[in-house]
């Protein structure tokens, strides 16, 4: 198979060699979210299109499925919906993820429904993003589940929000059309505590600044989508953090001294020599940090590696290894949840808990208030239903040292679950 590209890396930096320099390219993670037929898909295909992201065959095989749907064009959207449901029904239903990358960075992009019924995936994509592309319909402006998915990314602690104001074309390149979305998207995000807003004007069908500046928008002057996306700085939230490290495993083999704890850096840095902290007020030095291609010094956020600690301390899967600033455990904690399930969850109902790699007996002892999207108000509920948000307090079975959510999920983020079928009932956040 073809794939069409950017020139390649040694030819953007003569003398360099292309895998030295893909190695230093910084990754970002985004997803695209919005309401039902605000063009999501197509935008995507349009992002991967212009910057030569598709395999040739593939190209083929959307350039004939379009002519027999009999659209003028490319139907961009075929190179992400790739359910046979999504295809035969023109939506989105499953987060569907792409992987490209230009001259500057690589990208992960998350594609997430705009059906209503569908906002638990959307949940799911905002939660690993570090930028949020929202589009709004620019016939239609700011909707309800434009405010809801603003309002998830707010709540997850996204810093950088794109609105890209779609089907610009249909409202002949309007620049007052434009600015009154602009405006009122802009005061929704300050209501809402997202710091960083950039508006773009785009047409994904038509490419007008997608990937290249379009002309039709003379009164435009900011980046285009993918200049944005290549340029924009982005921090580690977990960079204030110190160690902090879930035990997924407890790796001792029969007949040796070995004794291992497996597990992901979920924030910090480790190394040979350092001092842990593992509850109870106990201590250990780390003796040796093994990894797949052996035995390393030292290793960082995102890591999957096995500790050797100088003493024997009895530990466990959902213990913690962390560092000075270990979070105290908790019997009872205050949490922003969206509800999953098709089920209504109510106070008093015996649920268990994942958070990280530990998993507890836990009851939600109180809904404290439902979040109403449209008003941004809260006002108190006796349930919390599908795609309902709301803040509850949890009384656990065990103490957890549990904090304040941040980095994207890696800390302070968990899951509500059925106790009889192990279905998902809620994600959330430690507020």
């Amino acid at each position: 198979m073809t794939l069409l590209t950017h020139p390649t890396d040694s030819e953007a930096a003569p003398g360099a060699p292309a895998s030295a320099q893909l190695a230093t390219r910084q990754t970002l993670r985004l997803c695209t979210a919005g309401s039902v037929d605000d063009g999501k898909s197509t935008f995507v295909g349009r992002l991967l299109h212009d910057t030569k992201s598709v395999l040739a065959d593939q190209l083929s095989a959307v350039e004939r499925t379009s002519r027999e749907r009999g659209h003028d064009g490319l139907d961009l959207s075929l190179l992400v919906d790739g359910l046979r449901a999504e295809r035969e029904q023109g939506i989105t239903i499953d987060v569907a993820y792409r992987y490209f990358s230009t001259a500057e960075r690589t990208f992960i992009l998350a594609d997430t429904p705009g059906h209503v019924q569908y906002t638990r995936n959307t949940v799911t994509g905002v939660s690993t993003s570090q930028v949020v592309v929202l589009l709004v319909d620019a016939r239609h402006g700011v909707v309800t589940q434009t405010r809801r998915h603003l309002t998830v990314a707010a709540l997850l602690g996204v810093r950088q929000v794109v609105l890209a104001v779609n089907k610009i074309d249909l409202v002949d390149y309007s620049q007052g059309t434009f600015e009154q979305i602009r405006e009122e998207f802009t005061a929704l995000a300050q209501e809402k505590g997202v710091a960083e807003v950039t508006v773009i004007p785009i047409s994904a069908l038509k490419g007008d600044n997608v990937v290249e500046p379009s002309t039709n928008t003379p009164w435009y002057t900011g980046p285009t989508v993918l200049g944005y996306l290549e340029t924009v700085e982005v921090t580690d939230a977990t960079s204030e953090l110190g160690l902090r490290l879930p035990i997924q495993y407890v790796i001792r083999p029969q007949g040796t001294d070995y004794r291992g704890y497996a597990g992901r850096i979920a924030a910090g840095h480790l190394a040979v020599g350092d001092t842990v902290h593992l509850g109870q007020g106990r201590t250990s030095t780390v003796t040796h940090i093994d990894t797949a291609d052996g035995e390393a010094a030292t290793a960082t956020t995102g890591d999957s590696i096995v500790v050797r600690l100088e003493d024997d301390i009895d530990l466990s899967r959902g213990d913690l290894i962390a560092g000075a600033d270990r979070p105290e455990g908790n019997r009872e904690l205050t949490a922003t949840l969206v509800g999953l399930a098709d089920t209504p969850l109510r106070p008093g109902a015996k649920v268990k808990l994942r958070y990280g790699t530990s998993l507890v007996r836990a009851r939600l002892t109180s809904i404290e208030s439902l979040l109403d999207i449209d008003t941004n108000h809260e006002h108190p509920g006796e349930a919390i239903e599908l795609n309902d948000i709301a803040t509850v307090t949890l009384q656990l079975a065990e103490d957890l040292p549990t904090e304040p959510y941040s980095g994207r999920g890696l800390v302070g983020s968990l899951l509500l679950i059925n106790q009889a079928d192990g279905t998902t009932l809620a994600a959330g956040l430690v507020r």
